[in-house]
């Protein structure tokens, strides 16, 4: 077992990116059942590759880019065995030019969440955690998570939740019973209030509820925006809007690859009205800050 410590070059790359799935081990075992992968690449409209770690750092590598990799455990409500966080820190290690782990434990699972995140924080140096309420049917706001946000603060880690409408699940009957209302920003709130040292990350242009995070960012500083998995030229402008101005410390470069690559992000960023002058802290230098690079 190697620890992770990063060595990333922040001279040497031009973005972090920090939000990238792992869909695939080594083995060919997927993050998703069958069922809801098949679901997802026709949602898309898309066969998607899902790429190996070490051919995502070979990604990376290539762009001059640095990612923020994980998995989603979801083991409790998708009955599905989860990618394993260990080989994803142990990849992680073995390609720490350019990827930085991400640890995800199954917040149904009690205690024993809270025991794995520590052995994954103590044993194999992840970075942060990524959550997925609804795909993992969770409230995030419950009282019953707070151990593991505890855990989170106490350990210095950053917690990532996705937020808004998701397209897992998406046109299958009854949305395959997941719930988007858990995905609601607005229930990060709680936590961030709860947990004042714990850096969460609002995951997504939060689509249909943008207002409410920008409202959990402007109110508790220890919240963040990343603008993964939407091209930037839907970006509501209400977002555009803070992250050229009273947000632009706290937004940052995500691409949700697979599903949207970095090269269509910044094909696209194009044509946004997003500042020249915000989009080094934007692809770059707040994530460095975040994730204590500098």
């Amino acid at each position: 077992m190697t620890r992770y410590e990063p060595a990333i070059d922040l001279a040497s790359i031009r973005a972090i990116d920090v939000h990238v799935h792992v869909e695939v081990d080594d083995h060919g075992h997927s993050s998703l059942p069958p069922d809801l992968a098949d679901a997802a690449s026709k949602y898309f409209s898309a066969e998607l590759e899902r790429p190996d770690i070490d051919a995502i750092a070979a990604y990376y590598r290539e762009r001059q880019m640095a990612a923020v990799v994980f998995t989603v455990d979801a083991q409790t409500a998708l009955q599905h065995p989860p990618l394993s966080n260990e080989e994803i820190a142990e990849a992680a290690a073995r390609n720490n030019d350019v990827l930085i782990p991400f640890g995800s434990v199954d917040p149904r699972r009690g205690a024993d969440a809270v025991e794995r995140a520590r052995r994954l924080i103590g044993d194999y140096g992840v970075r942060g955690f990524k959550f997925h309420p609804t795909v993992q049917g969770f409230d995030p706001s419950d009282s019953a998570w707070f151990p593991l946000y505890a855990a989170l603060q106490d350990a210095g880690m950053v917690a990532l939740f996705h937020t808004g409408q998701t397209g897992i699940g998406a046109g299958m009957p009854g949305g395959r019973g997941f719930r988007l209302a858990l995905s609601n920003p607005m229930l990060l709130d709680t936590v961030a209030a709860e947990f004042p040292e714990l850096q969460i990350i609002m995951a997504h242009p939060s689509v249909p509820w943008q207002d409410e995070a920008i409202s959990v960012a402007t109110h508790k500083h220890n919240t963040w925006i990343d603008l993964s998995g939407w091209s930037p030229k839907y970006f509501p402008p209400q977002l555009v809007r803070a992250a050229n101005s009273f947000l632009k410390s706290r937004i940052l470069f995500g691409s949700d690859f697979p599903l949207l690559t970095p090269d269509r992000w910044l094909r696209d960023v194009e044509q946004t009205d997003l500042k020249p002058e915000v989009m080094p802290g934007i692809l770059l230098d707040n994530a460095a800050r975040l994730l204590n690079l500098t």
